[in-house]
């Protein structure tokens, strides 16, 4: 049974927290609160922060249970979403790869134009715009993305998933993830009817139920732990395990 067997994605709930849930507030406070208060977009370093701390030990966890833009393409946008199947070239390596490049290209350049301003009144104004600017963006393209096609499409080249893998895979060389990360663990290989279920109502459209290895973990580095197969499993096969606890 391959891959192709989904041709069809359900919309179900995604947002089992507050957090995500409510997350997307915070998109809406820096991406169209900081053009009237540019300050805002400061919070955004925290953000950024945060993403690159947990990655190093689990992955692209906060991609799935943190993240603001994850909240609103998860919470406000499915409803009215496309839910299609996310185009083949969005996810791949060259892609991915070309638009970080370019993303970090620009956005360097303008830190760095405002850091040649260091010492003005209004400094940290424009320091606070490349962010509120950069969320925008994130916010038109991401949210339109969402729409005509699937809430986590832009996710699939974010330049910020990008960060997180670049940070979880040094957490793997150092030997700290695989003995912190959590993975989509299947208790029972044997009994799994190969319905699909799981990737049908996966956010990133992955296939769980085709790649458990051999320790029963779903080790797709693509993987954002949001629980969603975990929920809609109808034999509830699946947690959220570490190496440990699955073995």
């Amino acid at each position: 049974m391959g891959a192709e067997y989904v041709t069809q994605y359900i919309k179900t709930n995604r947002t089992f927290t507050a957090i995500r849930k409510y997350g997307w507030l915070f998109t809406l406070l820096v991406a169209i609160g900081g053009l009237f208060e540019p300050k805002l977009g400061l919070l955004v370093i925290f953000i950024m922060a945060g993403l690159m701390t947990t990655s190093f030990f689990s992955g692209r966890y906060w991609c799935g249970n943190i993240c603001p833009h994850g909240s609103l393409f998860d919470t406000l946008l499915l409803s009215i979403s496309r839910n299609s199947k996310i185009p083949e070239f969005l996810k791949s390596k060259y892609f991915i790869l070309g638009f970080f490049v370019f993303f970090m290209f620009n956005f360097s350049r303008k830190i760095l134009s405002v850091f040649n301003q260091w010492g003005v009144y209004d400094f940290l104004d424009k320091l606070g715009f490349v962010f509120v600017s950069t969320y925008l963006m994130v916010l038109i393209v991401g949210g339109a993305l969402a729409v005509f096609i699937t809430p986590r499409t832009w996710c699939q080249f974010c330049p910020m998933g990008t960060m997180q893998k670049l940070s979880y895979s040094l957490g793997k060389l150092v030997g700290v993830a695989d003995k912190t990360e959590t993975k989509v663990t299947i208790s029972n290989p044997d009994k799994c009817i190969k319905c699909g279920k799981c990737s049908k109502v996966c956010p990133f459209q992955l296939t769980p139920y085709l790649e458990f290895d051999e320790n029963n973990e779903f080790s797709n580095i693509e993987c954002i732990k949001c629980a969603t197969c975990i929920e809609n499993c109808p034999l509830k096969l699946l947690s959220l395990a570490n190496r440990e606890e699955a073995m």
